[in-house]
């Protein structure tokens, strides 16, 4: 485990009450060694030094370690839930909460032992904890293309700060079925920083760019009735899915998503971001089901 001199967490941006309760939590799962890791606004505050108020704390976990963890919050007084079954579950302490994170919206990257190798440690809100690593932080970044919200710029600030930290073979190996990504995430940079573009290692892109050249060359027979789009976003490509005929990405081998988790994903889109629909699956989702911003 490395320790890292990282910039200070949010104490700052975030109400009295609301840090007492994050506070209270973490201690709560540091004396009970329930494996964790901080990720979200705090852990991009300490890796890029850039400050944004939080409305909530998001938490790595396994998935088996959920009911444990639940059970310590409950003992706390504060109510575990978990309204997104494949991915997400919430602890609340009157209007704050917590986010329990074990996979991404678009079921792509569960958590799993990977996760929880090499991680800084940093004291959060006064507590010592375990960061995610940034590559699985930019990993699940990475793929949060919404019309409401894009992700990109965290990961430009992410390269742009770390960009000599990151263990680059670890990163190609999390976008290995997704590399085309990765790729247009590092073009972004190249393009957003045109000073910074030597700090990404000539040779990952020349690796990604003899990729895309070699499968440009390819027939895509295989892939032609497929739309990836949806572990882009939730929403922009139900068209495809349900008018043209398209196989749900989520629905095949690259996602761990059922069609009962799409569904109930599906139908949790604000209906103020859906596009017009007419039926029940775009209705506005309860309090309950506000998102984190990873």
């Amino acid at each position: 485990m490395s320790c890292l001199p990282l910039a200070a967490s949010l104490e700052d941006e975030v109400p009295a009450a609301t840090a007492g309760f994050y506070r209270r939590a973490l201690r709560a799962l540091v004396d009970a060694q329930v494996p964790f890791l901080v990720g979200g606004a705090f852990a991009h505050a300490c890796y890029t030094g850039i400050r944004r108020s939080t409305k909530d704390l998001d938490l790595f976990i396994r998935r088996g370690d959920y009911e444990r963890l639940a059970a310590l919050m409950r003992a706390e007084g504060w109510r575990a839930e978990i309204p997104f079954p494949h991915w997400l579950a919430k602890v609340y302490a009157g209007e704050d909460f917590i986010d329990l994170i074990f996979n991404s919206g678009n079921g792509i990257a569960p958590v799993d032992e990977l996760w929880f190798r090499d991680n800084a440690q940093v004291d959060v809100l006064g507590v010592p904890v375990r960061l995610a690593n940034i590559e699985d932080g930019l990993f699940t970044k990475a793929f949060i293309m919404e019309r409401e919200r894009f992700d990109g710029a965290d990961i430009a600030h992410l390269l742009r700060a770390k960009a000599e930290q990151l263990d680059w073979a670890r990163l190609l190996q999390r976008f290995e079925p997704h590399w085309r990504v990765l790729l247009a995430h590092l073009t972004l940079f190249g393009y957003i920083y045109p000073g910074e573009r030597h700090r990404v290692p000539r040779w990952v892109m020349d690796k990604l760019i003899a990729r895309l050249a070699a499968e440009t060359r390819q027939s895509p027979a295989d892939h032609l009735h497929v739309c990836a789009g949806t572990l882009l976003s939730r929403e922009q490509y139900l068209h495809d899915i349900e008018q043209l005929g398209y196989v749900d990405g989520r629905l095949t081998p690259a996602s761990t998503m059922t069609p009962e988790d799409v569904a109930v994903w599906t139908a949790a889109i604000p209906a103020d971001e859906a596009e017009p629909a007419g039926d029940e699956e775009h209705a506005q989702p309860a309090p309950s089901q506000s998102l984190p911003r990873r």
